[in-house]
């Protein structure tokens, strides 16, 4: 498959020397921002979420090609959230740290937690070292212990774990007491910790998830997944995130995969191919994928991550329904539109943050900055090629 080659291509060729690139020698983790203009700023703030994101895709691009330099970034990575972005007083994961590795932001959120355990489960399985499964299991604890009521997943909290708004992951102008984000990428992350350590509590967490994402998550009738809720999980707005749900389907898919339980791949499968078919119908148009879609205006902007991930949800979609050959065709579209407008082509940079839908950069966009990482678009890579050449 010629989108496969390309895409390893770009993979070794552009993502992993860029982000190579933004090793901190002297303080420790990656360099937190870079501006449209490829400067990079060494005494920006550094996201733990960026730094989780890029522990993971390190541990991954080494688990799946075997190069030891990729080994030696992610315990680089590694070295940085242990030593700077945990809290050994409180427990958890800080939002930021400075530059230099000092608490900037100690706000514990819901999400960042998951991202630590999403990054500590794949570096435990890349390199073997039993500290970082210890840590995500330490962590899969906290938000059990901290996070969790009788009806879901809180979003924000303090140092010590006192509840706070979550203005982190709100927006479109609502104050939401729980996400479908948060939801999602908990799941991401218990899943990675399941494949690691095959705990019995975290299967049984994964399930409950998969029971609130059909019963309270998915609405049938308009064929999407809610977005923000509040604290009785009634949804806040009318809207529909086309790239969270082409991400859903595919990380939903492949959680009830992995969970390897009959029950639960009936419960979903219908729910997962109906958000494909929604989102090829209703967002993409031939060649790529717009953002998103409130009260019936649709924002057209082409977002790097939501680019990234209906490569992979097309890609997926097809695997598990090889008559349907048009989502093979736009895996294989959306990929040429990335790699045309997408691609920064500038030596020394990576992916455009934004693009329009004719594939025109939006001026002042960053290259990197705390929730832009090789998390998408490396992920889009390394499944690629491994559902390629599976």
């Amino acid at each position: 498959m010629v989108m496969k080659d390309e895409i390893k291509e770009h993979l070794l060729g552009t993502i992993i020397p860029f982000w190579k690139a933004l090793r901190d020698r002297e303080y420790g983790g990656y360099y937190g921002f870079m501006d449209q203009d490829l400067k990079v700023e060494k005494k920006a703030v550094k996201g733990c979420i960026l730094n989780s994101r890029i522990l993971w895709f390190f541990s991954n691009a080494y688990t799946l090609l075997r190069d030891e330099s990729l080994l030696d970034e992610a315990r680089h990575g590694f070295d940085f959230m242990k030593k700077h972005c945990m809290d050994r007083e409180n427990g958890g994961i800080f939002w930021s740290v400075t530059f230099e590795g000092r608490p900037e932001d100690e706000t514990k959120h819901t999400y960042n937690q998951a991202f630590a355990i999403y990054a500590l489960s794949s570096y435990y399985e890349a390199s073997g070292d039993k500290e970082a499964l210890s840590m995500a299991k330490e962590l899969f604890r906290i938000i059990e212990e901290k996070c969790t009521d009788g009806i879901g997943y809180r979003e924000a909290f303090d140092r010590k774990f006192q509840e706070i708004e979550n203005d982190k992951l709100s927006e479109n102008g609502i104050i939401a007491q729980r996400t479908m984000n948060t939801l999602l990428h908990v799941f991401e992350a218990y899943t990675e910790l399941y494949c690691a350590a095959g705990m019995a509590e975290v299967k049984e967490r994964l399930m409950w998830i998969l029971d609130t994402f059909a019963e309270k998550v998915y609405n049938p009738e308009f064929h999407r997944q809610e977005v923000f809720f509040d604290t009785e999980m009634n949804s806040l707005i009318d809207l529909h995130s086309y790239g969270h749900d082409i991400e859903a389907a595919w990380l939903i898919d492949r959680g009830v995969e992995i969970l390897g339980e009959e029950k639960y791949e009936e419960k979903m499968t219908p729910i997962t191919k109906d958000l494909t078919r929604q989102i090829y119908e209703k967002a993409f148009d031939g060649h790529s994928l717009a953002n998103e879609c409130e009260k019936g205006v649709v924002d057209s902007r082409r977002i790097w991550w939501v680019q990234a991930e209906t490569v992979v949800g097309f890609l997926n979609g097809w695997q598990k329904e090889p008559g349907k050959r048009e989502y093979l065709d736009a895996a294989q579209n959306q990929w040429e539109f990335i790699e045309n407008y997408v691609i920064d082509k500038r030596e020394g940079s990576e992916w455009f943050h934004e693009v329009t839908q004719e594939g025109v950069p939006y001026q002042g966009g960053p290259i990197v900055e705390p929730w832009k990482c090789p998390y998408h678009n490396g992920r889009m890579c390394l499944e690629v090629i491994k559902r390629c050449e599976g």
